[in-house]
Parts: C-alpha cells; sequence; structure tokens
C-alpha cells in the first residue's frame, strides 16, 4: 500500500466511532461522513442520511460504460467500532495506525474499517481505469457493534435492489485459506415468568404438598433443550435445509470439533458432540438457558418459593421460520408446566438467513478470489445471527459474505490487528469480485 492510501487508511482509522458510547455519538456520524467524502472524491454520489433514530452512508458509483444496463452489486460494511478498553492492554494508541512487522494495528483495523476501506480503495481503482462494470451501491451503517437493524429496516423499505450483494466484514479461515459464509443461524430470545401461589412458604410444612416456581421453571427449560443425543425436540427441527455435498466436502477442511472444544476450554455436551461439533453449530437449531431468577441464590434458605423466571435462546437453523419454532417451543414449554401454575411467555426473533451455494454471484465472486489469491474459498456456514443476511436473502440478493481478518487478528479485543500485506491483496481481490460480478449482465 502506497503512502498516500496508508495517510488516508490512518485518517479514517484515529475517528474514534465507537457506538457503544453515547459521548462518541458525533464521531460515529463523523466516520461515515469520511466514507461518503472518500465516495464523492472518486466520481460517486453519498450522502450521511437520517434513517429511523440513526444515519446510513448511503452512496452509489455508475458503471464506467453503458450504467443503464449493467448490473448493480450493493455493498455493505460498518465504520463503527467496538470500546478500545481496557487501554492498558493496548502497546499502541488504538486510534492511530501503527504498522509493526507484519501487521497493522489500530481499532477498527480489522471490524471493519480496514475492509470498509479495502472496498472503497477497489471501487477508485477500477474507476480511475474506466474499468467498472458493475453499478455499485454501497449502505454503510454505524451501529453494528451494538446490533442496531437499522440497515436492516432501510434494506426492506429499499425499492431499487442489486443483483449481488459484498460484505467484507469476516475473515479466513487461516492464514491465506479464505471462506465464504452462505448461512446465519436465526434466534429467538424466550423470557419466562412463572407463579404457583399467594407467597413463598414453609419448605418443611409445604415441601412435596405445594408447587415449587423454580421447578415449574426447570421442566419448562428442559422441555426446550437437547436431550441425550445433543439434539433439540423433533417439533423444533422442522424446516431445516441440510447442507449440501458441496458444502460438507468444504466443511471437511474445517478444524475439528475435539480442536475446537478444547481451545475454547469447554466440555461436550455428550459422547457424539466433538464428532458432530460442525453439523451441530452451523446446520442444527440449539437452545441455551441465559438466566435463571428465583429463591435466595447463595443463602441457605429452606423456602418454597413461589415466583421464578428464566431466560433461553433458540438459535435457528437455515430454513427454519422464526413463527412455527417459536409457537413449537412455547407449546412445548407451556405443556411442560404442571396444572395450577400460572406461565407467562413472551418472544421475539430473528430469522435465519441462507445463500446458495450455487448462486452466480457466489461462484462470480470464488473465481475472483481464485485468480488473485491462487486458492478457492471454502463454502462454510456461520452459527451467530446477522440480521442483515436474511433481510438480503428475502430480497432476492445472492450476497457474498466473506473477508481478510484472521482467527489471531485480536477482534474486539486489544491489540486489534490485520495482516498488512491483506491490503493489497484485499484491493486485488475486491477490485476482481467487481469486475467478475459484471458477468451477471
Amino acid at each position: 500500500m502506497d503512502d498516500a492510501s496508508r495517510a488516508e487508511l490512518a485518517e479514517f482509522i484515529a475517528i474514534p466511532s465507537v457506538s457503544a458510547d453515547p459521548a462518541f455519538r458525533e464521531d460515529v456520524k463523523r466516520a461515515g461522513e469520511w466514507a461518503c467524502d472518500f465516495i464523492r472524491r472518486i466520481g460517486g454520489t453519498a450522502e450521511l442520511t437520517p434513517w429511523g433514530e440513526k444515519e446510513l452512508a448511503l452512496g452509489e458509483i455508475p458503471a464506467s460504460t453503458d450504467p443503464e444496463n449493467a448490473p448493480t452489486v450493493l455493498v455493505y460494511n460498518h465504520f463503527d467500532v467496538q470500546p478500545p478498553a481496557p487501554l492498558d492492554l493496548w502497546e499502541s494508541d488504538p486510534f492511530e495506525l501503527t504498522v509493526k512487522g507484519d501487521w497493522a494495528y489500530a481499532r477498527g483495523i480489522t471490524d471493519d474499517k480496514g475492509q470498509l476501506f479495502i472496498m472503497l480503495k477497489a471501487a477508485q481503482r477500477l474507476v480511475e481505469a474506466n474499468a467498472l462494470p458493475v453499478n455499485l451501491r454501497f449502505a454503510f451503517d454505524g451501529e453494528e457493534e451494538i446490533g442496531g437493524t437499522t440497515i436492516v429496516d432501510w434494506i426492506e423499505q429499499d425499492t431499487v435492489g442489486a443483483d449481488a450483494g459484498i460484505i467484507f466484514d469476516g475473515g479466513m479461515l487461516r492464514v491465506d485459506v479464505p471462506v465464504f459464509s452462505l448461512a446465519t443461524r436465526g434466534l429467538i430470545a424466550f423470557d419466562l415468568k412463572v407463579r404457583t401461589g399467594e407467597r413463598d412458604l414453609h419448605s418443611g410444612m409445604y415441601g412435596g404438598a405445594a408447587l415449587n416456581a423454580i421447578h415449574v421453571l426447570m421442566r419448562c427449560l428442559a422441555a426446550v433443550t437437547a436431550g441425550e443425543n445433543g439434539l433439540l425436540p423433533e417439533s423444533l427441527r422442522q424446516g431445516i435445509v441440510a447442507p449440501t455435498e458441496a458444502e460438507l466436502e468444504n466443511w471437511k477442511a474445517l478444524p475439528s470439533g475435539e480442536d475446537e472444544l478444547a481451545l475454547a476450554g469447554a466440555r461436550p455436551l455428550d459422547a457424539g458432540a466433538a464428532a458432530q461439533f460442525n453439523i451441530r453449530t452451523l446446520a442444527e437449531p440449539s437452545a441455551d438457558v441465559n438466566g435463571i431468577i428465583g429463591g435466595k441464590p447463595g443463602v441457605r434458605n429452606t423456602t418454597l418459593s413461589v415466583q421464578a423466571a428464566g431466560e433461553v435462546t433458540v438459535r435457528l437453523a437455515p430454513g427454519q421460520q422464526v413463527d412455527v419454532i417459536g409457537a413449537a417451543a412455547e407449546k412445548l414449554m407451556r405443556d411442560a408446566a404442571p396444572a395450577g401454575a400460572d406461565v407467562e411467555i413472551v418472544w421475539s426473533g430473528v430469522p435465519a438467513g441462507l445463500m446458495r451455494p450455487d448462486a452466480p454471484a457466489i461462484r462470480l465472486g470464488a473465481d475472483a478470489f481464485e485468480q488473485v489469491l491462487g486458492i478457492r474459498p471454502l463454502l462454510v456456514r456461520t452459527g451467530g445471527t446477522l440480521p442483515i443476511v436474511p433481510a438480503l436473502e428475502a430480497k432476492g440478493i445472492q450476497t457474498i459474505i466473506t473477508g481478510f481478518g484472521l482467527p489471531e487478528s485480536n477482534v474486539h479485543s486489544p491489540n486489534e490487528k490485520f495482516l498488512y500485506r491483506y491490503f493489497e491483496q484485499g484491493i486485488d481481490t475486491a477490485a476482481a469480485v467487481y469486475t467478475r460480478l459484471g458477468e451477471l449482465r
């Protein structure tokens, strides 16, 4: 990367766009303005646009020739970053681009300012060469790190659309092994409240005869969690879209379940958990109890509690529907409660997302990665939840979800870093992706 480009990146990194802290609200907006200024400077149009309570950096760059008949590509990144604390663990100023050895250090250098910068520089290269074959639409937000959904609302209301999408907000499996994430799991969050009487009771006088709200809560929660085989009840497995043979072949290159569990310091759920790790975390639903409130924890209290509350989340596999699984889970929990118990259940959810491995955009994007890097990306899924993915899927926008971060990039941690040579390679690759997607016309 030349000195001028490095100075541009340093200027962007220096903006402390920490969305989690209201004190940096104007800095978040300033980072969005920086992205808009860049797009305008290279020949596009862009504005930091109010949308609901937040702002989106929305921009466009037309194809170099015949834009009326060129494909349209939507590019998403985010310009907000995680808080840098604890500052005493940083070996350099988190908002000063620092290059040491093979790595560039700064908050947001990987997640996601550095990768947003790559997408803009790739566009600039093609524009200046009069060789941009697609119409580019940019939609950047400043609330990804706090789980905001403004970008989802915008996608749902957008009437222009796109022929393909690109998200560079991820990473490689390991150095020089790129991946495309084809799917994300959905998420349904349940809040339960249980009441079993008028007041707490003496367990010696009423134990074994009166309902205990904590016991009822335990039964409700157990009804939706994994059985001895590690899988959820069948009614919570409806609609799963199984991975294709091509996906399963790609997954052979993923780390083993034994290694993943060991690296996390985790203990297997059951005897088959390690061998089935990738299937369970990428292509199956799961349920986890996230909290229980009841009684007087930490105190030896021989009381029968008549109030209890709990939280449980269900991760949806690709293909599953929020309303179907939500209703099925609620039924299981209500059916598990004994007569006489009052159970209140409130839930809401975000759907799973799934891109087709055989979609032209995915194929062309993989061709571009192979052309530049000499290796074809692995097609994987992600166990987490990303609301933008199902929003794009619902609009029919098949999207390349990838990036140049690495497991050792310290994302969300002190000393966040990015392999410095990946800036040039990333720009080369993003430019090749833009070019290949021109074949969608």
